[in-house]
């Protein structure tokens, strides 16, 4: 056990026993003799002059002057250094055998001479059978001790080498790998690895090859690393942690990987039902071919960036295997999709979905759901869409899209990317690259000035190291929202890449013999081919082959330039030469022209330069691509139209084409698609039904985008017309001797333009074969019922029908079932025929049908309807109507919303009911959104009419108007106007007649249609507003009514509902028509309708009665208004103060009259509000006729005058007056302060004083114990009372109360248990009252009565001082 775990431990272990031809050798030897055992110890002892008990041998192998050989390899390559074999190798004997024979084969000669003379003397079989044994174990021995032997020296040698400091550092390498685990759902599981490598390496572990984020999921993962151990602990298992997993170890000398798999099972008794089985053992499918069938799937689909989007479709295979599981794969553009953080698959038995977590417009495409079986596979496409989200800043553009590494070395990675359709409006000046170290979340921006070109090197990497990449766009307005992040990518360099993928590679059934090694000492040829394979202004990368000799020892290589012109070679690698045949350059100058070439080199020197390449201009040598031309546009579909256009002119690395979108007129260009595509024809969707369209198309590589193509030819976008579909639904309605009446129904799909005819065959069956088919009408039918003649009487038939077109005949319907030719003599009527539904609504709809065309023995005289849902059996079929219907047609109620009915159709006549007519396809009784009704409208004119507007109108759509459902032929009654989507039936002369039930249908629509009852009260009405609008009057919106303006003024007006520019009006005052001059000022505004008459003044000769006369063409009216009496005086009074206002408003005034107010501090500020004041008026203030001078407090701010009295008292009592003059006039405004006036202001003062006060407040004194309050001001009026338990205190010398300053006290001396209770002070305020109490009573009492206690000695002692 301790060999096994230094083994693991220990590189230079000897591992010489390990190998499968070493075991079988060891084994016979080891079960030999014990003298071949003392043998064989003895010749080890003596092979090649070693110590096995010292390290002599290694150390004459260190200073052996032979060449170092590397480690020999066992795979073959090609010319490509891609692995295809495996390789035998021939082992030739060393030069430490060259020179003569080791003591062993001298031993082993000298037995095998012994061994031919012993034969010669004993010839038996039983001596020479034991001779060949023991020499065949001599010589199995000896291979086994020359096997072990070389292990055991190349093992000490590597140890060596990776003992000494210059090579330390290496790559990860996993001592343990992780160990895959199947688990019971809910358990834990734990997966670890040992890693080892220096510096230390980092782990990162990945679920099916998303980084694993512990933050993510809390208490799902948990992650350690101790001591290069490194572990994974899955929390409480569940189906979805069935996955694979990976562990990568990375440090600066490279990246390796490990993977493990976990399988969560469930206990048998726990599976739900909902879950599909798992499928265990074999299953029965032989002999079983599956029919599959993809339904209820996802259509063209729209998303925006950053959504999540989930597409899905349900999956029926027939027959059903309980344990069966197809194989479930999506594509994305023909790729196929795995698990990833972007997109997740889940397959739930018999559905599949494909859900998109965070959408970007890398996700933008043709999506394939391919279902398989071991009968074949089916499969269903539809595109996805993806918009841009919107931008962080108006006007910014696009962000670029497919990030991806296009070259990668030790010291740089070449990203690439592709350019957004949208610019945001404006040119995009270039793109920033970002970078972050997978691991860490920190993102550093690349270059400092935008590039144009869509390829960047990024430098500046730590060698080993892996690291994400994304782009941002920038234009005038601002910066893209950055791109989707690509794979991470590891700067390395490709051959270590290549090695530390590991060297392992499948049996490809070839065995290649070669040397053991390769060849050594020996400097290396030149390059081949070597060549610039791209250049930039940025960076030139070349590419080159190894040398064409034999396998060379660590072949590395130097690269060197030299400017045009010039012979100067230059070396660029000068420190470190490249291991892989590839190499980019940087920090050339750009414009400049350079050759290059390579030189090999290894530990026997540099070997001679390749051939230079051709001089390189140093600069974007890949332009933009050229506008591609002829856009033409094709109908597809009511929302798509397909594009096609001609490829871009020798276009160098396209990477594909945008398209636009543009409705006639608007000069809108919207994307079609925002990832490009590289065909030249493409499907744009989402386009809006009607509208009339444009398109261009540019092209786009890695140069940028190109000029716009010119624009198409405008197309509407609509479906393409194409032939019918079959009809169905064949059915018999007559038969006589030699023909037959047949009907059928209309095909579901018409083909987008009206059907103008059917074509019937039919074909005679006998004896259950059918015959040829006949035509029976060359010239097309338009109804859906026809009579085929010279038929045979008593023979048997089938036919089929066919629909037409513009657009050609449609394939023919199923054959019809076989109907017999003979004559029908039954009494009762034939089938009805045509059943349609209109009107549809959530809780009714309109049947229509044909009268049969058989009559029977007597006249149809009705019909019975029959209802059913759609699901129900036969047995429910139940009567619509209890009386039979004569007319065509049946409004059926009371349906049940959302429900699905059938319907059918039986006529009678005397003899009785007939048989039922073929059931109408199922109809969902639902009002579909947008669904309009017939409208009746008067129009100005008197005119009756009926409209009906339909939203779903097409190109080819005609409105279809009847009467009792029967198709109006007749002009003479109602005249049928369209424009648009708006229809009009217009009564010419109604009447009596008119009554009845008017509809209108819509062709190449869902059904819509509607109708409108028209009975004789209905038309009564109709009348009478035709009568008021051939006679009409002009509307009023409001009566004529007066009302005062500025200056005294007096207007009349009133304002009409509606008037033309050719309306005239007359202003009557008693019968006497008014006209404009200085007294009367009229105004007519026909915008608004409002008309005016203006007066300056009212006198009396004014009193009585206006009158506005208005006529509008044909349309008049008017409006009154009485002015007399005590109405007529009080405005003419109003009217005169009004006008002495204005005047008075001419010169200086009071805008508010003088008022008081009581500030927060007690002060009393006398105020007024002025106006039109100039520097020149003077505001003069008295005060009971004396003047108040300007030191007494006056102020003027603002336009409002104060006076501010501070401290107010009994002398302020007195009238207050300001006067306001200058050259314009004078104002006058009075304040009156005495008897009433001034104790209501005193009130407010008081009650602003008692607002302030404080709560009432404890403390003792040497006397006693005092209650008191502070107030912001006191004043000498102020009148309060003092209270002990809500009564007012009666004062005594031992009871007092004061006011010192601001503050009111209330004194008890000598305080006892009765002075114990509530106590208050009450502000007068001639309001409310105010009062502030205390609570002189419990521990407040105590503390203020020991307090006095204790003062009252101090006092008594300073008194006796």
């Amino acid at each position: 056990m301790s060999g096994s775990i230094y083994q693991r431990q220990h590189r230079h272990y000897d591992r010489g026993y390990h190998s499968k031809e070493s075991q079988a050798s060891l084994s016979q030897y080891q079960s030999s003799s014990r003298y071949a055992a003392a043998s064989s110890t003895s010749a080890t002892s003596r092979s090649r002059g070693l110590k096995l008990s010292t390290h002599s041998g290694l150390e004459e192998s260190r200073v052996s002057p032979l060449p170092k050989r590397s480690k020999p390899s066992y795979l073959a390559v090609d010319k490509d250094n891609q692995i295809i074999g495996y390789v035998v190798p021939i082992f030739r004997g060393s030069q430490e055998f060259a020179s003569g024979l080791s003591d062993t084969e001298e031993k082993r000669l000298r037995e095998s001479t012994a061994y031919m003379a012993r034969r010669d003397l004993f010839s038996t079989g039983v001596a020479m059978e034991r001779s060949e044994h023991f020499s065949r174990k001599e010589t199995m021995r000896e291979t086994a001790e020359r096997i072990s032997l070389n292990k055991r020296i190349h093992e000490h040698g590597e140890h060596f080498k990776r003992m000494n400091e210059d090579s330390l550092m290496h790559a990860p390498d996993f001592v343990i790998k992780p160990r895959s685990h199947t688990v019971w759902e809910n358990q834990c599981v734990r997966l670890h690895c040992t890693v080892s490598g220096w510096p230390d390496p980092r782990a990162v572990w990945y679920k099916n090859n998303v980084a694993i984020d512990p933050l993510a999921s809390p208490g799902k993962y948990k992650l350690e690393s101790r001591y290069n151990v490194h572990s994974l602990e899955i929390n409480r298992c569940d189906f979805d942690d069935t996955a694979q997993y990976r562990v990568s170890a990375m440090n600066t000398q490279g990246e390796l990987s490990a993977f493990a798999s976990v399988v969560v099972k469930r206990f048998k008794g726990e599976v739900e039902e909902s879950l599909p089985v798992p499928r265990h053992g074999p299953v029965s499918e032989y002999g079983i071919t599956f029919k599959t069938h993809i339904v209820d799937t996802f259509g063209v689909s729209f998303g925006r960036e950053g959504e999540t989007m989930s597409l899905g479709c349900t999956v029926i295979i027939y027959p059903h295997l309980s344990r069966y599981q197809p194989e479930i794969q999506w594509y994305r553009d023909h790729v196929l999709l795995t698990d990833s953080k972007w997109s997740r698959m889940h397959w739930s038995g018999d559905r599949a979905t494909l859900t998109l977590t965070h959408l970007n417009k890398e996700d933008e495409g043709l999506y394939t759901l391919r279902v398989t079986t071991k009968s074949g596979y089916e499969t269903y496409s539809a595109y996805v869409f993806v918009r841009d989200t919107d931008a962080e800043v108006e006007g910014a553009p696009g962000a670029p899209l497919d990030v991806c590494c296009l070259d990668s070395n030790k010291d740089y990675i070449i990203v690439s990317w592709k350019q957004p359709a949208v610019d945001g409006g404006n040119s995009i000046l270039g793109y920033f690259v970002d970078r972050c170290e997978v691991g860490t979340t920190h993102w550093i921006q690349c270059n400092d000035t935008p590039i144009k070109f869509a390829r960047f090197p990024v430098t500046g990497l730590v060698e080993g190291r892996s690291y994400y990449l994304r782009v941002r766009a920038v234009n005038k307005c601002g910066m893209s929202r950055p791109s989707r992040m690509s794979e991470p990518v590891a700067a390395m360099d490709p051959a270590d890449r290549a090695r530390m993928r590991g060297t392992s590679a499948p049996w490809t059934g070839q065995i290649i013999v070669t040397e053991e090694e390769p060849s050594e000492g020996i400097v290396p040829g030149r390059p081949l081919e070597l060549q610039v394979t791209e250049a930039t202004k940025n960076y030139v990368v070349l590419s080159w082959k190894p040398p064409g000799e034999k396998v060379l020892e660590g072949v590395m290589y130097y690269v060197e330039k030299c400017v045009s012109g010039t012979d100067s070679w230059q070396r660029v690698n000068t420190e470190i030469p490249v291991r892989s045949p590839r190499f980019a350059l940087f920090d050339l100058a750009e414009g400049k022209s350079y050759s290059f070439r390579v030189r090999c080199c290894n530990s026997a020197g540099v070997g001679e330069p390749s051939d230079p390449t051709e001089t390189t201009t140093v600069g974007d040598k890949l332009d933009t691509p050229s506008a591609p031309s002829k856009v033409i546009p094709t109908r597809n579909t009511d929302t798509s139209v397909v594009v096609s256009w001609q490829a871009s002119h020798d276009a160098k690395e396209l990477v594909g084409y945008y398209i636009e979108s543009s409705i006639v007129g608007s000069n809108a260009w919207v994307p079609c698609n925002n990832k490009p595509v590289k065909a030249t024809r493409f499907i744009c969707h989402g386009l809006m039904t009607g509208e009339t369209c444009v398109f261009r198309v540019r092209a786009v590589n890695a140069a940028g985008l190109s000029q716009f193509s010119e624009e198409s030819e405008p197309v509407e976008v609509k479906a393409a017309i194409a032939s019918p579909t079959p009809p169905y639904g064949i059915s018999v309605l007559e038969c006589v001797r030699d023909a037959m009446t047949l009907a059928w129904k209309q095909p579901t799909f018409i083909g987008g333009a009206d059907i103008t005819g059917y074509f019937v065959d039919y074909r005679e069956v006998i004896d259950g074969v059918p015959g040829k088919w006949h035509e029976a009408n060359i010239k097309s039918v338009s109804d859906r019922a026809y009579r085929v003649t010279d038929l045979k009487e008593n023979k048997k038939y089938q036919f089929q029908v066919r629909a037409a077109n513009m657009a050609g005949v449609g394939i023919p319907s199923l054959p019809s079932d076989t109907f017999l030719c003979e004559e029908w003599t039954i009494a009762v009527p034939g089938p009805p025929y045509d059943l349609q539904i209109r009107e549809v609504r959530s809780d009714s709809l309109v049947l229509l049908w044909k009268a049969p065309v058989y009559q029977g023995r007597d006249p149809v005289n009705g019909a019975y309807v029959d209802i059913k849902e759609a699901d129900a059996p036969e047995e429910a079929w139940r009567g619509v109507n209890t009386k039979a219907v004569e007319k065509t047609f049946l409004k059926i109620k009371n349906l049940k919303e959302g429900e699905t009915y059938v319907f059918r159709v039986r006529a009678q006549n005397k003899a009785g009911v007939g048989r039922a007519s073929e059931v109408t396809d199922p109809v969902q009784a639902e009002t579909k959104p947008g669904t309009t009704e017939i409208v009746v409208d008067v129009d100005d004119d008197g005119v009756i009419s009926l409209n009906f507007a339909c939203a779903e109108l097409n190109a080819d759509s005609k409105f279809v108007w009847s009467k009792d459902y029967e198709e109006l032929t007749d002009e003479t009654r109602l005249t049928v106007e369209t424009k648009g989507n708006l229809s009009k039936a217009i009564f010419n002369t109604p009447a009596e007649e008119d009554i009845g039930i008017y509809s209108c249908f819509v062709t190449h629509t869902d059904g819509v249609s509607a109708s409108y009852t028209l009975s004789g009260e209905e038309l009564k009405k109709l009348l009478e507003i035709s009568h008021d609008h051939k006679f009409p009057i002009i509307p009023l919106k409001s009566e004529l009514a007066v009302e005062l303006m500025e200056k005294g003024r007096v207007r009349f007006w009133l304002q009409a509902e509606k008037i033309s520019a050719n309306g005239k009006v007359e202003y009557v005052f008693n019968d006497n028509v008014l006209s404009q001059g200085e007294k009367y000022k009229m105004n007519f505004d026909k915008n608004t309708g409002v008309i005016e008459m203006i007066m300056e003044a009212l006198t009396p000769q004014d009193e009585g009665t206006f009158t506005f006369q208005m006529q509008d063409g044909k349309a008049t009216n008017q409006s009154s208004l009485v002015l007399i009496g005590d109405v007529f005086h009080q405005l003419q009074k109003e009217s005169e103060f009004q006008r002495k206002e204005w005047f008075r408003k001419q010169g200086p005034h009071f805008v508010e009259y003088l008022s008081w107010e009581v500030t927060p501090e007690c002060c009393v500020v006398l105020k007024c509000k002025v106006g039109n004041m100039k520097k020149e008026t003077s505001a003069l203030w008295y005060k009971d006729g004396r003047e108040v001078k300007a030191e007494e407090h006056l102020g003027f701010t603002e336009g409002v005058l104060k006076l501010e009295i501070a401290q107010i008292s009994k002398k302020d009592a007195g009238v207050y007056e300001v006067i306001l003059k200058d050259d314009r006039g004078k104002d006058t405004s009075t304040l009156s302060l005495i008897d009433q006036d001034f104790r209501d202001l005193m009130n407010e003062v008081f009650h602003v004083i008692a607002k302030s006060s404080t709560p009432l407040k404890i403390t003792s004194t040497a006397e006693g114990i005092r209650l008191y309050t502070f107030v912001n001001y006191y004043n000498d009026l102020l009148q309060v009372t003092w209270q002990y338990k809500d009564s007012a205190i009666a004062f005594s010398d031992r009871v007092k109360s004061g006011v010192v300053g601001e503050q009111l006290w209330l004194q008890i001396t000598e305080p006892t248990e009765k002075d114990r209770g509530k106590y208050g002070i009450e502000f007068h305020d001639g309001k409310g009252n105010l009062v502030r109490s205390v609570e002189l009573s419990g521990q407040a009492y105590d503390d203020a009565y020991a307090e006095f206690q204790r003062l009252k000695p101090c006092s008594s002692s300073r008194r006796s001082a």
